[in-house]
């Protein structure tokens, strides 16, 4: 008897008959003799309306009750796939993220996991009950309610994996595996049948919408075998493991993500010190900042430019602000940005990636305003509106038959 960890987001649970759905592929499982647990994510554009409504009563509303309000939608989900389950004769228990016995940190909004308390999954377990869990959310230390961030039920998944011990871990979208891009924004993609850790993380990490960054992280720290599949179509998805053997491509993918913005702060003091006084104060705030580009200094002066996600924009330039005195700043700049780049542990050991990318952008007149590398990725930051055309484009570049 294996024990396997199933994740359903909020497209595959939007309606009665895709919750239906959800049960007999969850049923079918269960039937093979395995022990099953089952995460959701809120049904649909829930969460979405739900932040809508928030709006409408308060526009800067306290992080805290946001979480209390958020958190309804995978109650929701849990209780009406139990609902589905039980009416074709299986045994079902939903559980909400505390009943599960998810602990995280106090960060309202996009908090972190610190453990799960396994007891009342395994007991439920033992008595043969097929355990649904409420992703996305925990409990910290107050006894307050928390949410783990958009895609955070991927993030749910993988923790109880790991806690468990589970056999396998499967992710169930709206897409059948991991692209080399995304298939609804650019043709000719091809499937793969598997992909590293480091290389999913990469594309998680720079715009891919398969997986939740944070879910692959923990994936690879606690080696828990993962699959991405289709919650619609019975058919192989794609293994994501330490080393994969099959595919032996140079780039395995091309990721976009819109929701970039870069802020500059231009000609401070050329100083030792500088950058740490802003990005110490930036990290006290939890801002994640992503790429930085420091220019050689000049009249005693530098500029440094950095990069947010626009969620944190607000944030980020609060600190910033703060410090423009203290800097001695001329100025700070802010613009949201496009980032396309290429992941693929092959360009470790090739040369030409990077040319063959800025060919591509080139001919297509496409502008780059920064550049960023590591061993498996190259990311660019362009214009928003050439970000479709840009990922396209360097796509057909690497990938056209």
């Amino acid at each position: 008897m294996s024990l396997i960890v199933q994740k359903f987001g909020g497209s595959s649970v939007r309606d009665a008959q895709r919750v239906l759905n959800v049960a007999r592929r969850v049923a079918t499982v269960f039937d093979q003799g395995n022990k099953v647990v089952v995460v959701v994510s809120a049904q649909g554009d829930t969460t979405d309306d739900l932040i809508a409504k928030a709006m409408e009563i308060n526009p800067k509303a306290n992080k805290r009750e946001m979480d209390v309000l958020l958190s309804s939608g995978e109650q929701i989900s849990i209780a009406l796939l139990a609902m589905a389950l039980e009416s074709m004769g299986y045994p079902a228990k939903s559980l909400t993220g505390w009943q599960a016995g998810f602990v995280t940190d106090s960060t309202h909004g996009n908090s972190r996991i610190r453990r799960v308390e396994t007891e009342r999954i395994e007991n439920e377990l033992d008595k043969g009950n097929i355990v649904i869990v409420a992703g996305f959310q925990g409990l910290n230390r107050y006894d307050d309610i928390t949410t783990l961030g958009r895609g955070g039920s991927d993030t749910s998944a993988v923790a109880i994996a790991a806690a468990c011990r589970a056999d396998l871990c499967q992710i169930y979208t709206d897409v059948d595996g991991v692209y080399t891009a995304d298939p609804r924004l650019v043709s000719g993609t091809r499937k793969l049948s598997e992909i590293t850790y480091d290389e999913m993380l990469e594309l998680a990490s720079l715009g891919a919408q398969v997986l939740h960054n944070r879910s692959v992280e923990m994936a690879k720290k606690y080696n828990v075998p993962l699959e991405v599949l289709s919650s619609l179509e019975e058919k192989p998805g794609t293994v994501i493991k330490e080393v994969a053997k099959v595919e032996k491509m140079l780039i395995k993918g091309v990721a976009k993500d819109d929701e970039v913005t870069r802020i500059s702060i231009i000609g401070v003091q050329d100083i030792p010190g500088i950058a740490f006084q802003i990005f110490s104060a930036l990290a006290a705030k939890k801002v994640n900042v992503d790429i930085i580009l420091q220019s050689v200094g000049r009249n005693e002066t530098k500029d440094i430019t950095f990069t947010v996600a626009d969620s944190q924009r607000e944030d980020a330039l609060a600190v910033v602000e703060g410090l423009k005195g203290t800097l001695r700043a001329k100025g700070i700049s802010c613009e949201g940005v496009t980032k396309v780049s290429v992941v693929g542990a092959g360009m470790e050991s090739n040369y030409g990636v990077a040319a063959k990318m800025f060919e591509a952008l080139s001919e297509a007149s496409i502008n780059i305003q920064m550049i960023a590398t590591s061993e498996i990725k190259i990311s660019v930051l362009i214009d928003r509106e050439d970000g479709l055309r840009a990922m396209r484009v360097v796509h057909e570049a690497f990938f056209a038959t």
